[in-house]
């Protein structure tokens, strides 16, 4: 029986076909040369010439093992994997090294870029839950929303989401040393973002749901001086923006808008950074927010 036959109960004439999952496709392969080559001929390289391949991948209805098992093989051969036709396959990018990158069209499911280790994601349509969850380094850059606990325990790298993200966004996230995790939403987040957050950065450009940063004590959230709830949480105090601020959230700005400016959203509405100046900054007041709970 093969990949197209479709399943037909006994006697269930006028019953609809189910077609059964495709394997995943390769449906384009190209090569370009790479830039070492001029590298090493100005001497400024000392590493042999070598060529970067292109890979395209269909997913279609593919099972998300089978689909994984395709991209792994496919970014063995390339530094560059473009999917198609992606339906909700999970762990996309899944611990993907520096180098590499998925351009994805379509919508990607939960655990997208988990763990991923310094590669690049760009998603052509919208994200499902926990996209970039504990991610340690990279780029995932989504062209649409995100769903639940977006950024969850992000340790590093950059998340930029054109639109919208679900609840309990950006929760847990930590940083130590030089990694640095920073997310940026550009439309509204859902309850509880920045959850208990311990390190980063967080940009919301629209409105945030209830229960803003709770338990926050570390870490900054960077929000319109508009949208600062007046029920804020006890425990984080609203300021204006300092040097250091201002220059952190200048360069997330213009990332954001490099990546998304000019794009139409669903509702109508052009994406564009909001101004620098409608900003403050949200910080905990304490490092240890719940130490009265504990005896001394």
């Amino acid at each position: 029986m093969s990949d197209q036959t479709t399943f037909e109960r006994e006697g269930g004439a006028g019953l609809p076909e189910h077609p059964l999952p495709s394997a995943p496709e390769v449906t384009a392969v190209t090569v370009e040369q790479n830039a070492a080559a001029q590298a090493v001929a100005e001497g400024a390289m000392a590493v042999e010439t070598t060529s970067v391949a292109s890979v395209t991948v269909e997913l279609g209805t593919s099972h998300f093992r089978e689909a994984n098992a395709a991209v792994r093989a496919a970014l063995e051969q390339a530094n560059t994997v473009v999917l198609t036709e992606v339906f909700a396959q999970r762990y996309l990018g899944c611990a993907m090294k520096a180098g590499k990158r998925l351009e994805i069209h379509g919508t990607p499911g939960n655990d997208l870029a988990c763990y991923m280790d310094g590669g690049s994601v760009e998603v052509f349509g919208s994200a499902q839950d926990q996209t970039a969850n504990t991610m340690n380094a990279g780029s995932v850059v989504v062209h649409g929303r995100s769903g639940d606990a977006t950024g969850y325990a992000m340790r590093g790298g950059e998340l930029l989401i054109r639109d919208d993200a679900g609840w309990r966004a950006a929760i847990n996230m930590k940083q130590y040393g030089d990694r640095r995790p920073m997310v940026v939403i550009g439309g509204d987040a859902g309850d509880f973002l920045g959850e208990y957050m311990a390190g980063g950065v967080v940009v919301l450009m629209g409105r945030p749901g209830s229960h803003l940063a709770s338990g926050m004590h570390g870490g900054v959230v960077y929000l319109q001086r508009a949208h600062v709830p007046s029920n804020l949480p006890q425990g984080l105090v609203a300021c204006d923006l300092d040097a250091e601020d201002a220059k952190v959230l200048g360069g997330l700005l213009a990332r954001y808008d490099r990546c998304f400016a000019g794009e139409v959203r669903p509702d109508g509405t052009v994406a564009a950074a909001a101004p620098l100046e409608a900003f403050v900054a949200l910080r905990p007041a304490s490092s240890r927010p719940y130490a009265a709970l504990y005896a001394s």
